[in-house]
């Protein structure tokens, strides 16, 4: 089939294998490149034409979200590693902000899982299911102890929120000139740190200590 002409010599058995095959190729070039790739990069990658592509993903930005949901699980592994063992809730959140705006400036496709900062995209995703339910997956991960500081599902999804608009408002504008890690962990502590607190003092009338 015309679908299927090119690929190195070494066509894929069915459309599944296709898929795979551009989204890994997408994925392998976004981690080369630190940047977003277009359907004719992945086709030349590949050795086809971009129709063949398209025929798959109708947009880049549909290929963009495919290769950051392939990429999800990795980058959850390399972000639990670097929060291990941070039990109080602005500690492991501070660190856990400050490391996810560094690897999506390293790997920009991770971004579109928490904002709609892409060209044509929905301006609305900051708030998407998609996007909080992976902010869930992602605090779910640290080693901290919600529920001993007040929170249930529905405040943990709403805190979600609020951590993503943060994130979101960094993606558009880092500063300038932008903070140091540093310098942005003392204004996360600082800032943030209050409201991820909050919760507690609503729920008991008392904080825990650490903003």
């Amino acid at each position: 089939m015309a679908r299927r002409r090119g690929w190195g010599g070494s066509p894929p058995e069915d459309d599944a294998e296709a898929t795979r095959r551009i989204v890994s190729a997408a994925v392998e070039l976004i981690g080369r490149t630190g940047a977003e790739i277009s359907i004719a990069d992945v086709a030349e990658s590949l050795g086809v034409i971009r129709q063949t592509v398209y025929r798959y993903f109708p947009s880049a930005d549909a290929l963009m979200r495919a290769s950051a949901i392939a990429s999800v699980d990795g980058f959850l592994d390399r972000l639990a590693a670097q929060v291990r063992g941070r039990t109080e809730p602005v500690d492991a959140m501070t660190e856990g902000i400050v490391y996810t705006l560094a690897e999506v400036r390293r790997t920009p496709h991770l971004g579109i899982l928490l904002t709609a900062t892409y060209t044509n995209a929905d301006p609305s995703g900051i708030t998407s299911e998609q996007a909080q339910d992976f902010g869930i997956t992602m605090i779910k991960r640290f080693d901290v102890d919600w529920r001993d500081y007040g929170y249930d599902d529905e405040s943990l999804r709403e805190l979600v929120e609020f951590l993503l608009r943060t994130m979101q408002s960094f993606f558009i504008s880092p500063g300038n000139p932008p903070r140091s890690d540093d310098e942005l962990r003392r204004y996360l502590r600082r800032w943030m740190g209050s409201a991820i607190l909050a919760q507690a003092d609503a729920v008991t009338g008392t904080s825990k200590p650490g903003a």
